[in-house]
């Protein structure tokens, strides 16, 4: 089998990669993805919490997030087929961060740098977070910021599924199977072997494997920084309803917001006890010990709740700084990474297939700049800093 374009990885990237590419090549040229789990069940994409953000430090990063809203608000335009409505339940419920007092600098920075890029975020001091959010124990909090629209969170598997059965029906091909080594000659990658004994060749390779991207990279003898980190969601029930409730971010980095009549937490260990790992075992003690505990002290029905569910994902983690790697490899030049969101690489599929595609067809990007976000930072250390990870 030979493509002019081979995507390793069917998640959301890999698949929105594959929708902007058909959509712009068009029937000429032949794109074929490998995804090696039809289901979708253990990628990052279903397993994340689904949210959606503008409060970022980074400005690229902001611009990703608010294509993003845009293409939501109007997904069924992009990906609907035939005239058939997409929905992916896209809830534009808001993202919330609060604050103590060392940590308000820090959040008025990042409220400087979010209003030049266009942002509607407010920020609110501890009266106003009680007079919004009167469930709330706000005693010890300096002030939060929260965003006014275009935040929330969607239905992940649903965008990957609409992502991917759009780029079908534009004459992208799915393979089940799994890529275990690469061919390269003369400096570029050939052809894929795959698990089933088929070789894949082609003209340009994509790396969208998110947590075995760094496996992927391996292969052609290159190492890529980037982790798979384990991240548990919790899901539980509270007697009492509170209104109005935003993704919340406690100062402690433990999240919540509502899911249905439920609500979903999480919260990112600190960098000593987070191995690189890809089970999918769920750490109860994890809730109970650290999670709970700052659930009932932020809100106060919080106090009695029921953990109805729980389950483990993985952040594709870059260790330099926690944000993409995207683009070309310096030495291997049809070999291009679309890896290492640590977290976001569901709100930020959409901006990034666009990009992404622009490289693979006109190899520069045409609408949104992520130069910054390229391989060789890597290799030379230029961290480009994200302090608004979640």
């Amino acid at each position: 089998m030979k493509h002019d374009v081979v995507i390793i990885g069917g998640g959301v990237v890999g698949s929105a990669i594959a929708y902007f590419l058909s959509k712009f090549a068009g029937s000429d040229t032949s794109i074929a993805v490998i995804e090696k789990d039809s289901s979708y069940q253990f990628g990052s994409t279903a397993r994340s919490a689904g949210g959606i953000r503008q409060q970022f430090s980074t400005p690229e990063n902001i611009r990703i997030s608010q294509f993003a809203v845009e293409f939501l608000r109007d997904i069924s335009t992009h990906l609907g087929i035939d005239g058939e409505k997409v929905d992916v339940s896209f809830t534009e419920g808001g993202y919330l961060f609060l604050a103590k007092d060392h940590q308000i600098p820090v959040l008025y920075n990042n409220h400087e740098i979010q209003k030049r890029e266009n942002v509607p975020v407010a920020l609110l001091d501890p009266e106003d977070l009680a007079k919004a959010y009167p469930w709330m124990n706000v005693s010890d909090l300096a002030g939060g910021s929260v965003g006014l629209e275009g935040e929330g969170w969607l239905d992940a598997y649903g965008l990957n599924q609409a992502f991917r059965k759009k780029a079908i029906s534009q004459g992208v091909s799915y393979v089940k199977d799994e890529v275990t080594a690469l061919t390269i000659s003369d400096g570029k990658i050939t052809s894929a072997t795959l698990a089933s004994g088929a070789c894949i060749s082609g003209g340009q390779f994509v790396n969208a494997a998110g947590a075995y991207a760094d496996q992927i990279a391996k292969m052609a003898g290159i190492e890529l920084e980037v982790r798979s980190k384990k991240r548990f969601v919790y899901s539980f029930s509270c007697r009492e309803e509170i209104e109005r409730c935003p993704l919340t971010i406690d100062p402690s980095g433990v999240y919540f917001r509502p899911e249905g009549h439920q609500f979903i937490t999480g919260c990112s260990p600190t960098a000593d006890k987070d191995p690189d790992c890809r089970d999918f075992d769920v750490d109860y003690g994890w809730f109970e010990e650290h999670i709970w505990p700052v659930l009932a002290h932020r809100v106060k029905v919080f106090e009695a709740i029921k953990l109805e569910n729980a389950w483990a994902g993985h952040y594709a983690y870059t260790l330099l700084d926690q944000n993409a790697v995207l683009g070309p490899h310096p030495e291997i030049s049809n070999f291009y990474f679309a890896n290492g969101f640590s977290g976001h690489g569901l709100q930020q599929s959409p901006a990034v297939g666009r990009a992404i595609a622009e490289l693979l067809l006109f190899n520069e990007y045409r609408t949104l700049d992520l130069s910054c976000f390229k391989f060789e930072r890597l290799i030379n250390g230029s961290a480009v800093r994200e302090i608004n990870v979640v």
